[in-house]
C-alpha cells in the first residue's frame, strides 16, 4: 500500500504542478510505475476544470467561462500535454526520417506546425464546448480528461519506447503494465463516464479509440514506437474527438 501511495504521489507530481513532493519525499524508482495512475490525475484536472466552469459560468458568458476553465487546467498541468502536442506536430510535420522526427520533437523551439496546430486545436475545443447544452459542459470536462488519458495508456502499453532512456526528456522509461495495472488504469479512466454520462452517449468512446488506433499505426510506421510527446498529443486529440462526438450526438 505504501508503494502504491508513493506511485500516486509521483503521478500527481509528474503530470501536474501540484507540489506533492514538498509534502512527501518520493523515491525515484516510483516514477517508472506511474502510468496506470495517469487517468487518476485526470480526475484532478478534469474535476477542477468542471468546477471552474460551474463557478465562472455564474459570472461570465459560456465561452469566456470555458476559456477560463481551460486556463485553470493549463495552470494545473503547466501545459505539459500541450507541449507534447506541439512537439508532435512539429516533429511529424517537419521530419522526414525517424532521426529527424525525434530531433525536432526534442527541440524546445516552437515551429509553424505547432503554432498553427495549437491554434486550430483550441478553436475546435472552445467552440465545440460552447456549442454544447450548458448542462453537459461540466460533465464532459470531468469525463473526457481521464478517459482520454486511459486510452492513451493503452497505446503506450502496445508500443515500445522510440528513444533510449538517456535520450528521454524526463530521463525515465515507464514499466510496461501488468494486467492488474491495466485494470487500475481502466477503473480510473472509465468510472467517471459510467457515473456521470448518459448511457446513450457512451458510443462517443469510438471516436477517441479511432484516434488512438490511428496514432498507434502512424507512430509505429514513422518512428517504430512512442515518445512522451506522442502520448501527450494522443491524450489531447482523443479528448477533443470525444468532445466533438458528444456534441454531434446532441445537435
Amino acid at each position: 500500500m505504501k508503494r502504491i501511495l508513493y506511485q500516486i504521489a509521483a503521478a500527481i507530481t509528474f503530470f501536474t504542478r501540484i507540489p506533492v513532493w514538498k509534502i512527501i519525499e518520493i523515491p525515484v524508482e516510483n516514477y517508472r510505475k506511474i502510468i496506470c495512475f495517469w487517468p487518476l490525475t485526470g480526475w484532478i484536472t478534469g474535476g477542477i476544470s468542471a468546477l471552474a466552469w460551474l463557478g465562472f459560468s455564474m459570472l461570465f458568458s459560456s465561452m469566456l467561462a470555458i476559456i477560463l476553465a481551460l486556463l485553470i487546467r493549463l495552470l494545473l498541468t503547466g501545459g505539459f500535454h500541450e507541449d507534447g502536442l506541439g512537439d508532435f506536430l512539429d516533429g511529424f510535420g517537419g521530419g522526414k526520417s525517424k532521426a529527424d522526427i525525434l530531433r525536432i520533437m526534442k527541440d524546445s523551439h516552437i515551429g509553424s506546425y505547432a503554432l498553427i496546430g495549437m491554434i486550430f486545436y483550441y478553436l475546435l475545443l472552445i467552440n465545440t464546448l460552447t456549442a454544447m447544452p450548458k448542462e453537459l459542459i461540466a460533465t464532459v470536462l470531468l469525463v473526457s480528461d481521464p478517459l482520454a488519458k486511459f486510452i492513451s495508456v493503452i497505446m503506450m502499453n502496445l508500443l515500445p519506447y522510440a528513444r533510449t532512456e538517456s535520450e528521454s526528456k524526463s530521463k525515465t522509461l515507464y514499466d510496461k503494465l501488468s494486467p492488474f495495472r491495466i485494470i487500475i488504469a481502466c477503473f480510473f479512466g472509465i468510472i467517471p463516464m459510467l457515473f456521470f454520462l448518459d448511457e446513450i452517449l457512451w458510443i462517443s468512446m469510438l471516436a477517441p479509440l479511432s484516434v488512438m488506433i490511428s496514432m498507434y499505426y502512424y507512430s509505429k510506421k514513422k518512428i517504430g514506437g512512442y515518445t512522451g510527446d506522442i502520448c501527450g498529443a494522443t491524450a489531447l486529440l482523443c479528448e477533443l474527438s470525444f468532445i466533438i462526438s458528444i456534441y454531434l450526438q446532441n445537435r
